[in-house]
């Protein structure tokens, strides 16, 4: 680290979706401890901004427009002079790329930035290399938010008392939209003090959601037997609305629903104020689990030893502080696991996980499919 000199401005660059951005905050918070006097700013894509709005540690974001690259091409031309003119205008002395992608390595070396961190085994273009001035390899087996953190502690960004802390993430929600939340389940039958269930049963990529019959079934059920209402969300995306609308048309009791007409901000305090969160693979179930609500969730083609809920308690030096004792992160290949507060339902099958978009094309994963609602129950009232 000591080559780093003079590191007043950090560019930080993740190009990705929602829960990418979300799961890089531990280690933007390492570069920031590390250089406490430097600003940082963050360059993320259009509807991915509000992962980082109003947290601490990120001083601007620079937000990329995906929209225009749906323009003609003198537009998108345009634009992109545009855009590298206002990276360069930003002066900064290193970049942070964890995407890996092509358009940020070229990002990061148009910005001018003296250093230029970025991965060793990301693919892309002869001669990308050469962008960066920095670049590590990193164990691609772990967790993301582990293997963000690598890339920083790699490059020397990680004070000496950092593996003590906890790697938690940050999650700022605005005051209005706690009120909004209050003002807005009263008028719906809840009240300040009742316990709910927060249900985000889709996901942008449909082969990761669960039947729809089973999905209404869990909701009358817990609803029924335990007396617990449960609160609904779901994306403006056209599919998955249409997916909400058939699973509340399936139970018998209707859930209270937010179907595609909340900001993420609101739902993130949905998710604060709720007893349990249960879901699938999803942003929602990443925000769930940085506002430090218990999570349950589906688990199909992914690894959650990639992407499953993380616990804010959770330090490298000591595992999860509350269970007092060494613990990695979702170490199975598959299966039933749980991290600190939060538990991953998974079948146990040797093709899990196999990354596609459903089985032999059909856009339909049977591992999730052969889930029961009499199973998830029996998870579900360990936390209820």
């Amino acid at each position: 680290m000591t080559e780093f000199k003079n590191i007043k401005k950090i560019l930080i660059i993740k190009l990705r979706h929602i829960g990418d951005v979300l799961l890089t905050i531990p280690a933007i918070r390492a570069a920031k401890e590390t250089f406490p006097g430097a600003s940082i700013t963050a360059l993320v894509n259009s509807g991915t901004e509000d992962m980082l709005e109003g947290i601490s540690l990120v001083d601007e974001i620079f937000v990329l427009d995906r929209s225009m690259f749906g323009q003609s091409i003198l537009d998108r031309i345009k634009y992109e002079i545009y855009f590298v003119k206002k990276l360069r205008a930003g002066h900064f002395d290193m970049t942070i790329d964890f995407t890996g992608g092509d358009r940020p390595a070229l990002y990061s070396f148009l910005s001018g930035a003296r250093y230029r961190i970025g991965h060793a085994d990301c693919g892309g273009f002869a001669g990308k290399r050469f962008l960066y001035t920095h670049r590590f390899k990193i164990d691609r087996s772990r967790h993301t938010v582990l293997q963000n953190l690598e890339l920083v502690q790699k490059a020397g960004l990680q004070p000496s008392a950092f593996s003590l802390q906890p790697i938690s993430i940050d999650f700022s929600i605005p005051k209005e939209d706690e009120e909004w939340l209050n003002n807005t389940l009263r008028e719906k039958g809840i009240k300040q003090g009742d316990m709910f269930v927060h249900i985000h049963p889709t996901s942008r990529w449909l082969f990761k959601c669960w039947q729809d019959e089973a999905m209404a079934s869990l909701i009358d059920r817990i609803q029924e037997q335990y007396g617990v209402n449960v609160v609904m969300t779901c994306s403006p995306d056209k599919r998955e609305m249409d997916k909400a609308g058939r699973i509340i048309a399936l139970t018998r009791k209707e859930p209270v629903a937010f179907i595609g007409d909340i900001s993420l901000k609101k739902l993130a305090a949905i998710s604060k104020r709720a007893k349990l969160f249960f879901g699938v693979d999803s942003a929602p179930m990443h925000i769930a689990a940085a506002v430090n609500t218990p999570v349950v969730a589906l688990f199909g083609p992914s690894g959650a030893f990639h992407w499953g809920p993380w616990e804010n308690e959770y330090s490298q030096e000591s595992g999860v502080r509350s269970q007092g004792s060494k613990e990695i992160p979702y170490q199975n290949r598959n299966g039933v696991q749980t991290f600190g507060r939060h538990t991953v339902i998974q079948r146990d099958w040797d093709c899990i996980p196999c990354g596609k978009d459903g089985c032999n094309g059909s856009k339909i994963s049977d591992c999730l499919y052969d889930i029961e609602v009499g199973e998830v129950m029996k998870t579900i009232e360990k936390y209820l």
